[in-house]
């Protein structure tokens, strides 16, 4: 099942804290990510739209989200749950959605109207979304809403340069306000704390404070009318509409004299301007926390200012990139800022007052392309088109280093065996070794005139890095140690597309699109000990993980199987209809016809080397049975209709008697900052173009754990894990064997029996009763006399336990003595046990480099310690001026 995105942190839409202002929500595509900013985690909830998400709506309690695509299609979302509720569609693209302060309703803004809903209650409804008032009044598209702090009014500002004040419910002296005096579209509107006081500002960088002659309190309701008559009035409305649209509010821009009488009045007190400098007046972003009175403004050049409001006085200004600032949010606290920048898919949070970052992430900002795990699946590497290779955490989803050292787009990674060095080919036509201990470029391998190199590979000593050529068709061969070109292998014909080494032996393959593949001995002089002929072009290949078996897929579609030691053919599997590409928008067939592109272009063993995954230039994961030849699973990894490719049929409704309605450009619009000139007018790009990404996978990977696998995609990088929470799964059951038996034995101190039953009955919480209710003193006993099968179960159990469980010291006695004891048998079957025992390093490495992170900062405290108390005590003897007795008591102060 799906268990997360990484590579991408930030899209587009607004970005939201959570109520306790530890957490932050993040739209990644048509996905939502969860960013726990205390623990240093990041989740991505297992849930999608149809199409990207534009704006997401939080409840004031942090139980429930709306979250809105691009074509209005809404999802009703418990955070809690991580589920969807609701599903609801706007009809049209929305602009805006908040909740009151008091959660009972919400406002969605769409074209220039503003519509506002009863909120989802705590019970189960019928219908979660009821309408209950429509608000006309802005000319123009509706940008922002905000509300006051009791939920009575809220504000709704428009590109018509209006702002919109409505009442939420019926106020006798309050239905509407428009209030005027800016130049360019309302970016932000925010109300004062407690009040109807009013900050606008707009694009062109100026902020105006308006002064209600009202307070909150004095809002008067308005008397009530025939309810009988008005109640009909309303349904034979909705009779002749195809959407209920509520009671309806219309506003006036100049209202009469009389209608304005009595009625709240608002008074510009104050306009200032940011920053009239240059092109930064284009102001994209802004937020306000209303109870330290703090306004953040972004703006398309990447400067952020921080002003103190109602007096404008700037606190802090900087620039964190070049690209234009989309989103900014603050949290209940007022400590932390969020910048959400779409042009480079960065997220950053910020904290003001100490000037330091909480959370600066980015992922690629142009596709991935491979991706490798580390031999104890700590940790992914990635490399992408942008010429970066990151270094990704795959407990907290987050990548920690990034080298920026290539010129060009990175085309392959690896670690090596010890999982300390990473490896990465490009095509500025160098291969680069960097060090995860001192995050440094130690290695630089170049061939003897420029080549760029499509693939790569390292042996499994580490010792011999692999590079092919996609323009000489050369295989070069460097040594890690001396960092030398140790030889050059030609015998290709075409370009280089894949390159593997033997698990066992040094053997090279290698793929090319001559369509051989060729085995190369590296410890005989580098001669070719084999050529495989295959019918079509060979796009890649992978060995088994016990180096007995080769796959290659070819351009055909086909994955053959090959016993390379005799040269024989063991099976092929036919997968050019499994594939299934999909129809691009500019495509006049279905996908079906299409011909070109259905074939494998990534490949890989699982762990226990049983299955096959493949992927290519799709939206699909195909997962075979390598024994049976057989198509187990297969994985949609993304339903986003954002994408091209996606759809497999011709859909009528985008086509009209000139074309595809794909080909009308729309990207000349103002929401990424650019508009079209009018003549002598400098400001716009008219060689912006719109287009959308395609949906492929480049590169699959199983985790040597076993337990998960990874795929880089256009989306990002996504995760797939086997851990699926709460399913019963027996093994070898009873009817004896039940959960009072279980704890029978157990109050007998038969521990080893009471194993073996729960291992039947296989719930992970009661065995994980059972094996913490057996003393450390006799678990060496108990592991002596475990049957052999149980013993593989209890480690991938205490793999798991590892991961969670806070009895450390106890866990890792049961894992020392089963290996101690047992390690010879395990050596047996160590290909089948290999993930297991690779999951469990992974746990145990975890907790060392925790645990041995605060050992050295105690050792270094005792030793610091130490020397003061030392220098005190040569002080002694001496004569002690008074002077020193105070440098003494300096020294005791500090180190209390």
């Amino acid at each position: 099942q799906f268990s997360g995105l990484l590579g991408t942190v930030y899209r587009r839409g607004n970005l939201s804290f959570t109520r306790d202002g530890n957490s932050l929500l993040s739209p990644v595509g048509n996905r939502i990510s969860l960013f726990d900013l205390k623990n240093n985690k990041c989740e991505t909830l297992p849930l999608a739209t149809r199409l990207n998400i534009v704006c997401v709506g939080l409840s004031p309690d942090g139980s429930l989200a709306i979250l809105i695509d691009e074509e209005g299609a809404a999802l009703l979302v418990s955070l809690i749950g991580k589920c969807v509720i609701h599903q609801f569609y706007f009809h049209k693209p929305v602009h805006s959605v908040s909740f009151s302060p008091d959660g009972k309703k919400f406002v969605v803004t769409k074209d220039n109207l503003a519509y506002l809903y009863h909120a989802p209650g705590k019970k189960r409804e019928f219908n979660a979304f009821v309408l209950d008032k429509t608000y006309y009044g802005p000319y123009d598209e509706t940008t922002c809403i905000d509300w006051t702090d009791d939920s009575k009014c809220f504000a709704v500002g428009s590109k018509d340069m209006s702002t919109w004040v409505f009442g939420a419910e019926r106020w006798a002296n309050l239905i509407y306000y428009s209030l005027g005096g800016h130049k360019d579209v309302i970016v932000a509107c925010f109300f004062e704390e407690n009040s109807l006081d009013l900050y606008t500002i707009s694009q062109d960088a100026a902020l105006c404070v308006w002064q209600c002659d009202t307070e909150l309190d004095g809002l008067k309701p308005m008397p009530p009318k025939d309810a009988v008559k008005e109640k009909k009035a309303a349904e034979d409305d909705e009779e002749l509409l195809e959407e209920p649209k509520g009671e309806e509010i219309h506003g006036k821009a100049d209202p009469s004299e009389e209608e304005t009488r009595n009625k709240v009045k608002y008074s510009r007190v104050a306009k200032y301007f940011f920053n009239k400098e240059g092109d930064f007046n284009n102001l994209t972003a802004a937020a306000y926390h209303k109870k330290t009175h703090l306004l953040v403004t972004g703006f398309a050049s990447g400067i952020f200012h921080l002003h103190e409001l109602p007096d404008f006085n700037l606190i802090h200004s900087l620039s964190i990139s070049d690209q234009r600032i989309a989103s900014i949010s603050i949290n209940c606290t007022g400590d932390w800022i969020a910048f959400g920048c779409s042009g480079l898919g960065q997220l950053l949070v910020w904290e003001w007052q100490s000037e330091s970052y909480v959370l600066k992430q980015q992922g690629h900002f142009n596709s991935m392309v491979s991706l490798a795990y580390s031999p104890d699946g700590q940790y992914i590497v990635t490399g992408g088109e942008d010429g970066k290779v990151k270094v990704w955490n795959t407990s907290s989803s987050f990548c920690f280093v990034t080298f920026t050292e290539h010129n060009s787009g990175v085309t392959a990674v690896t670690f090596t065996s010890t999982g300390y060095v990473v490896l990465s080919a490009s095509l500025d036509g160098t291969v680069r070794a960097f060090d995860l201990h001192r995050y440094r470029n130690f290695r630089t391998f170049t061939s003897p005139r420029p080549s760029q190199f499509s693939c790569l590979a390292v042996d499994s000593s580490g010792e011999i890095v692999a590079a092919g050529s996609q323009d000489s068709f050369e295989i070069f061969i460097w040594s890690m140690q001396s960092g030398r070109l140790l030889d050059v292998l030609a015998g290709h014909e075409g370009p280089i597309s894949n390159l593997s080494f033997n698990p066992m032996k040094c053997v090279l393959a290698s793929a090319s699109w001559d369509k051989t593949v060729k085995l190369w001995d590296m410890l005989d002089s580098w001669r070719t000990k084999e050529t495989f002929i295959m019918n079509s072009d060979v796009l890649v290949v992978a060995f088994r993980p016990d180096g007995k078996e080769l796959a290659v897929a070819a351009l055909n579609g086909q994955i053959t199987f090959w016993d390379h030691e005799n040269a024989v053919q063991t099976g092929s599997i036919e997968g050019r209809h499994d594939l299934q590409m999909g129809r691009k928008e500019l495509d006049k067939i279905t996908a079906k016809q299409a011909a070109k592109g259905k074939s494998f272009t990534t490949l890989c063993y699982s762990a226990d080397g049983q299955s096959i995954l493949a992927g290519g230039l799709s939206k699909f994961v195909c997962i075979y049975h390598v024994k049976e030849q057989i198509l187990m699973k297969k994985f949609e990894i993304s339903c986003n209709y954002s994408l091209d490719a996606m759809e497999e049929y011709l859909d009528r409704r985008k086509m009209t008697e000139f074309g595809s309605m794909a080909l009308i450009d729309e990207g000349g619009g103002g929401d990424e900052g650019v508009a079209i000139p009018l003549p002598g007018v400098k400001r716009g790009d008219m060689s912006y173009r719109h287009f959308k990404p395609e949906i492929r996978v480049t590169c699959v990977r199983f985790c040597p754990t076993g337990r998960s696998w990874a795929a880089t995609t256009t989306e990002g990088l996504l995760l797939y894990s086997l851990d699926s929470g709460l399913i019963f799964d027996p093994f070898e059951l009873d009817i004896d064997i039940t959960p009072s038996n279980i704890h029978k034995t157990l109050s007998q101190k038969q521990y080893t029996v009471a194993i073996v039953m729960a291992f039947k009955l296989n719930e992970k919480k009661l065995i994980q009763e059972v094996i913490e209710a057996v003393p450390s003193s006799e678990v060496d006993v108990v592991c002596s006399s475990l049957p052999d099968l149980y013993v593989e179960k209890i480690l991938e159990f205490l793999a798991s336990a590892f991961e969670t469980s806070c009895h450390l010291e106890f866990y890792l006695i049961w894992a020392h003595k089963l290996l101690m004891l047992h390690g010879h048998k395990l050596k047996t079957r160590s290909m089948k046990l290999l993930p297991v025992i690779q999951f469990l390093q992974k746990s145990i490495q975890r907790h060392f480099e925790d645990v041995s992170k605060l050992c050295e900062w105690n050792i270094y405290n005792i030793k610091y310690a130490l020397a003061i108390s030392q220098q005190r005590g040569m002080k002694r003897p001496a004569e002690e001026t008074p002077g020193d007795e105070e440098e003494l008591d300096s020294d005791s102060d500090y180190l209390m």
